[in-house]
C-alpha cells in the first residue's frame, strides 16, 4: 500500500508539472550508467503558458528532460533563475518507468448527423407525452377537470407572461446564430456550424462513392477529363472569393442517365452523364456547373438544414399538443399529417425555392467570371421545359415543389443576364457572337413543335432534345453527334474550356461590390 501510494503520488506530481499535449516524463538526467528513469523532480516546479514552459528551480536545480512515449524525443531543459525555458533535442531514452497518461482523443457525431439520428426520437418522445396527457385527462374525475379549467383561468396571465418569457428567450437565441451569406450579404439563420457540416459531408461522400463506385466513370475517360477541366476552370477563375479557392475540389462522372449533378459542401462534384447529354455545349455545362458550386459555397445545405431544425423544434409542440387534444390515436395520425405537410408547404418548400433562385444568380456570376456565354443559361431551362412537355411528364404548381418552375427561372435569368453581362466585360473575356441564343431557340422550337405535330401518336420525344437543338441552335457550338448510337459522344472538350478564356487564360477577374448579386 506504501508503494502504490508513494507511485501515485508521483504520477500526480508530474501531472502537476508538466500540461503538455502529447504524453511526456520528467527525469533528472542521468549519469553514464543510469538505465531507468525517475518521474519528477522535488527540486523543481512548473506552470502552463500559451507558449512556453516556465520553471521556478530550487538551488543547485539539475536539467531536467521530457520524454514522449509516442516517439524515442526527449527534450532537455536547462533550468536558470528568472528565464523563460524553451525546449531543445536531448538525448533519447531507451527506457521509461512512470508516465502520464492521457485519454485517447475521441471525435465526436458532427451535429448535424447527430440531430438526424435524434430527429425520430424527438417526435416519438412528443407523441408519447401528448398521449400521456391525454389518458391523464381523461381518467380525472369531472370535479377535478372543473378545478383545473378554473385554475387555469385564474392564472391566465401568468401562463401568458411565461409564454412570452418564453419567447423571447427562444427569440434571442436564433439571434445569436444569425450570420450573413456570402457574396449576397443576406441574413440568414446558421444553427450548424461550417466545420460540423463539412464532417458530415465527408461521411455523405463516401456513402455515394459507395454507391456508385461501379457507375463512376474513369478519370482517363475524355467526358471526366472535360469537366474536370471546366470545374478547375471555374476555381480559378473565381478564386478571389474565398468560399471558392478554400475548397478543393474533385469530380466523380456517374454514368447514369438521369438529367442531374450535385456538389457537396465539401467540393465533391458528381455529374451524372444524362446531364452532359441534356445540355448544348460548354455554356451551358458551365452554368450549371456554376449554380451547383454556388450550393456549395453558400453552405445552402447547412442554412437548409439549420431551419428545418429550428422548425422540427418548435414544430415539436404542436405535436404534443395534437396528440394531447385529439380523442382518438386515429385522428391524432391524421393531425399529424396535416402539420407535417403544413409545415412543408409553408416553411421547407418555399425556403429551397429561395435557395435554388440564389444559387441561379450566384452561379450565373460565376460563369461570367469564367468567360461563359451566360446567355445560355435561360436557353438550358427552356430545353428542360420543353422536353417535360413533349414527354409528357406531370408539370406541379410552384407551390408544392421544392424547385422554380422553369418559367420563372428563365425569367430570372433573363433579369440578371444584363448585369452578369457586364461583369464578363470587365474580366476581359473573348467576345461574344452577335447571334443572342435565346433567340435563335424561340425560333427553333417553333420549328421543333410544328415536326412534333406531324408525328404519330405515342411516340415520345428522345430523351436528350440538346442533340437535335445544338445544330441550329448555338452556331458556335461543336458539332453533335446523335445520343441514339451505342456510346455517348463527348460534347466538351479541353478545347472548348480553353476558348473560354481565348489567350487570357491567366487573367485574373475580381467582382466590384457594386456588381456583387
Amino acid at each position: 500500500m506504501v508503494l502504490l501510494s508513494v507511485t501515485l503520488l508521483r504520477s500526480r506530481t508530474c501531472a502537476l508539472f508538466v500540461h503538455l499535449t502529447r504524453k511526456v516524463q520528467v527525469r533528472p538526467q542521468a549519469g553514464p550508467a543510469q538505465t531507468r528513469t525517475q518521474c519528477g523532480s522535488s527540486q523543481t516546479s512548473c506552470h502552463r503558458t500559451t507558449h512556453s514552459v516556465h520553471f521556478r528551480p530550487a538551488p543547485a536545480a539539475a536539467p531536467v528532460f521530457f520524454c514522449g512515449h509516442a516517439k524515442p524525443v526527449c527534450f532537455q531543459i536547462q533550468v536558470k533563475p528568472k528565464t523563460t525555458l524553451s525546449l531543445q533535442p536531448g538525448p533519447v531514452l531507451k527506457q521509461c518507468r512512470d508516465h502520464l497518461h492521457t485519454s485517447a482523443p475521441r471525435r465526436a457525431l458532427p451535429a448535424p448527423l447527430l440531430w438526424m439520428v435524434l430527429k425520430p426520437l424527438q417526435k416519438l418522445i412528443a407523441i408519447i407525452l401528448g398521449r400521456s396527457i391525454r389518458k391523464w385527462w381523461t381518467s380525472l374525475p369531472d370535479n377535478r377537470r372543473q378545478l383545473m379549467r378554473e385554475w387555469t383561468w385564474q392564472h391566465r396571465w401568468h401562463l401568458a407572461a411565461g409564454t412570452g418569457v418564453a419567447m423571447v428567450i427562444i427569440a434571442l437565441l436564433l439571434l445569436t446564430h444569425l450570420d450573413e451569406s456570402p457574396l449576397t450579404g443576406r441574413t440568414r439563420l446558421l444553427v450548424f456550424s461550417r466545420d460540423n457540416y463539412m464532417e458530415l459531408a465527408a461521411l455523405t461522400s463516401k456513402m455515394y462513392l459507395e454507391e456508385f463506385a461501379e457507375l463512376l466513370v474513369p478519370v482517363t475517360d475524355p467526358r471526366h477529363q472535360a469537366v474536370e477541366l471546366l470545374v478547375q476552370h471555374l476555381a480559378k477563375s473565381n478564386k478571389d472569393i474565398p468560399e471558392v479557392s478554400d475548397i478543393t475540389w474533385s469530380i466523380h462522372v456517374v454514368q447514369s442517365p438521369n438529367i442531374n449533378a450535385f456538389v457537396l459542401p465539401n467540393g465533391k462534384v458528381f455529374m451524372f452523364t444524362g446531364m452532359l447529354d441534356a445540355v448544348a455545349d460548354v455554356h451551358q455545362l458551365t452554368v450549371v456547373l456554376g449554380h451547383e458550386m454556388a450550393h456549395a459555397i453558400l453552405a445552402h445545405s447547412a442554412e437548409q438544414a439549420s431551419l428545418s431544425h429550428v422548425v422540427d423544434l418548435l414544430s415539436l409542440i404542436l405535436l404534443t399538443a395534437v396528440w394531447a387534444v385529439c380523442p382518438r390515436d386515429s385522428l391524432a395520425v391524421l393531425g399529424q399529417w396535416v402539420q407535417n405537410k403544413l409545415t412543408e408547404l409553408m416553411f421547407s418548400r418555399p425556403y429551397s425555392r429561395k435557395l435554388e433562385a440564389e444559387a441561379d444568380q450566384v452561379g450565373l456570376q460565376l460563369a461570367a467570371k469564367a468567360c461563359a456565354d451566360v446567355r445560355a443559361g435561360p436557353v438550358f431551362w427552356q430545353q428542360m421545359e420543353v422536353i417535360g412537355q413533349l414527354n409528357g411528364e406531370p408539370v406541379l404548381p410552384e407551390w408544392l415543389s421544392t424547385h422554380p418552375s422553369h418559367k420563372n427561372r428563365v425569367n430570372q435569368l433573363d433579369r440578371l443576364i444584363p448585369q452578369a453581362l457586364d461583369l464578363r466585360e470587365s474580366c476581359v473575356c473573348p467576345a461574344l457572337p452577335a447571334t443572342d441564343p435565346r433567340v435563335v431557340f424561340s425560333k427553333s422550337v417553333r420549328v421543333l413543335l410544328d415536326q412534333e405535330k406531324g408525328r404519330p401518336e405515342g411516340a415520345n420525344m428522345p430523351h436528350s432534345l440538346a442533340a437535335p437543338l445544338a445544330q441550329t441552335l448555338l452556331p458556335a457550338s461543336p458539332k453533335l453527334a446523335q445520343a441514339n448510337k451505342g456510346s455517348i459522344p463527348v460534347k466538351i472538350s479541353e478545347t472548348d474550356v480553353l476558348m473560354l478564356r481565348g489567350t487570357d487564360h491567366d487573367a485574373r477577374c475580381t467582382t466590384p461590390a457594386d456588381k456583387r448579386p
